[in-house]
């Protein structure tokens, strides 16, 4: 009678925990809005998780030098793949160069607001420009989904502050694809 109750528990507690991981799956997998997918042809080349910063610099407006405003200048992040390993890096231009010397520059195509009202916008890039043989080399779209953080500093830009510069910390992730080939 003991061991038919702890088999029954013991099948509980594996669906329980099959369940959970199937649902922390779904939730890491974002619904990408319309204005963000690629077309049907793209297949994926490389889905990696980003991490770093958003620079800002504190400027006056150039349509009323009166008006300061935090201006974002580049990214500088690194990109991992599935075991935490850094494969790529992120900087201004917006461009993506990978470890074996490929690399993709970027053009924002689309954006959306993302699930996160406290995180940089999801972006569609095409790609401007390629260089390099590797698995960057191929790159025709970008999207950044998941974004955490990265937005422009809260605290006040004004004349006594021009030319400060804000590194504010952020994460999302980049999915590279390409043609069939």
């Amino acid at each position: 009678m003991n061991h038919r109750y702890a088999r029954v528990l013991t099948s509980a507690a594996l669906t329980a925990l099959l369940t959970s991981c199937a649902a922390s799956r779904v939730a890491t997998e974002p619904k990408i809005p319309e204005q963000l997918k690629v077309p049907p042809a793209q297949v994926l080349l490389l889905d990696s998780q980003a991490s770093g910063v958003q620079i800002y610099v504190c400027r006056a407006s150039k349509d009323d030098p009166a008006l300061f405003a935090w201006v974002f200048t580049a990214p500088e992040a690194q990109l991992f793949n599935g075991a935490g390993k850094v494969i790529a890096r992120h900087y201004a231009g917006p461009t993506w160069e990978a470890n074996d010397g490929s690399k993709v520059i970027g053009e924002v195509v689309a954006r959306d607001d993302g699930s996160d009202p406290g995180a940089i916008p999801w972006l569609l890039l095409s790609a401007k420009s390629t260089a390099g043989t590797g698995i960057l080399s191929r790159t025709q779209f970008i999207q950044r989904l998941r974004t955490s953080g990265g937005r422009a500093p809260a605290q006040s830009c004004n004349q006594s502050r021009v030319g400060a510069k804000a590194r504010v910390p952020y994460s999302a992730g980049y999915k590279f694809y390409a043609g069939e080939p």
